[in-house]
């Protein structure tokens, strides 16, 4: 294949013979009025006034920067041997242009679109929402940044998407972020024989890949670290979700309470966002025969209102609570006291689901396993007992 196909399409600048109207062959014609490509044409439409719009081809940019085309390529591609400055000389002529390499092309001999499709399944009932999340919004420009990297652009598909709205769309691969119970777009991805890129409730299916993070080392961290501070009371806030994730919270939750002889008290939230989170903690901190002294809330919230919430019921943080916030919220450092969080690192895993990714599409990894990403608990003050 030339350069010139591999970049923008076009035909190598020799202009073979073609047949004429009257069935002789003769040299190619420059393209007329109304010819695809030339004023007028179908590619060239969309102009002032139905005027051309010619596309800059790469032989464009290579006369214009006083180089080969081959040489541009290069330079484009990140490949041969040229030195920075007749690279950078290439690239910024390029971009001044405004010289896209033609995609079909390099479609048909990718054979791959390069496009992955990404879905939110756990918050279904609201497709759009999902981005009001610090977790989510983290998660979501992450992959979408570290795709694009890589040379994958990120189309964004609403939670409980059906086999309809994404069956025309030519994806590689879909992400789905935290599926519910047997989410049925996995089960729609994997029979039209799309790999998906998922947490650990896929593992093992053929067809798809995991990336999650150790539920049960957060829930460890979190409560030994209350227990190191004198905490005897805790209580755990989740959301009301059969997500992997948050099942394997609620199960951490109870082993852990069990095996140091504490009650077990946990409030689930109805619904996501601020409002029932923020009404599940009030019932945390008001119910049951004893007041808490821990609270860990794996619910999203705002740390600012969750504080306010103690408060309003007598609490003050850390003397009389301890509290840890499940949560990517940039608020929770400036708070007083700043409040502790538990970060499920949503760029990490971004980063090991589009690696894992990459692996399949472009080296042909076959193997169905996964990667269990670490998380980190930042220690700040409201979780720390004052001293004397």
């Amino acid at each position: 294949m030339t350069e010139a196909s591999e970049h923008d399409g076009a035909t190598p600048e020799h202009h073979p013979a073609v047949a004429g109207h009257d069935g002789t062959e003769g040299r190619r014609r420059p393209p007329g009025p109304g010819a695809r490509g030339g004023p007028g044409g179908p590619a060239a439409r969309g102009g002032p006034g139905g005027q051309a719009v010619p596309r800059v081809r790469l032989v464009d940019v290579a006369r214009e920067a006083g180089l080969s085309k081959t040489t541009v390529s290069a330079a484009l591609n990140g490949t041969g041997r040229l030195s920075p400055e007749v690279r950078e000389k290439a690239r910024e002529t390029a971009r001044r242009m405004g010289y896209r390499p033609n995609a079909t092309a390099r479609q048909l001999r990718a054979g791959r679109a390069r496009l992955i499709g990404y879905v939110v399944g756990e918050l279904a009932d609201t497709p759009w929402t999902f981005l009001e999340s610090p977790y989510f919004a983290r998660l979501t420009g992450a992959t979408a940044a570290t795709a694009l990297a890589r040379g994958y652009a990120v189309v964004l598909l609403p939670a409980g998407s059906l086999q309809s709205e994404w069956a025309a769309l030519p994806l590689d691969a879909v992400v789905v972020a935290d599926p519910v119970a047997d989410d049925r777009i996995v089960e729609d991805l994997l029979a039209a024989r799309i790999p998906v890129f998922s947490d650990r409730s896929v593992e093992g299916r053929p067809g798809a890949h995991w990336v999650d993070v150790d539920a049960a080392a957060a829930v460890g961290q979190a409560l030994d670290h209350f227990h190191a501070q004198g905490a005897r009371r805790p209580v755990l806030v989740v959301p009301d979700s059969s997500t992997r994730f948050h099942r394997e919270v609620t199960q951490a939750h109870r082993a852990w309470c069990a095996a140091h002889g504490v009650p077990e008290r946990t409030v689930r939230a109805a619904e996501p966002g601020n409002g029932p989170v923020i009404r599940a903690v009030e019932t945390a901190l008001t119910s049951g025969p004893d007041r808490p002294d821990a609270l860990l809330l794996v619910a999203e919230a705002s740390p600012p209102l969750v504080l306010d919430a103690a408060r309003r019921h007598g609490y003050a943080v850390p003397g009389d609570l301890l509290l840890v916030c499940v949560s990517e919220d940039e608020t929770a450092l400036h708070t007083e006291p700043p409040v502790t969080t538990l970060s499920l690192r949503p760029d990490a895993v971004a980063e090991a689901g589009i690696a894992h990714l990459v692996a399949v599409l472009e080296r042909g990894l076959r193997e169905t396993g996964g990667a269990l990403v670490p998380v980190r608990l930042d220690v700040r003050a409201s979780s720390v007992r004052p001293g004397p």
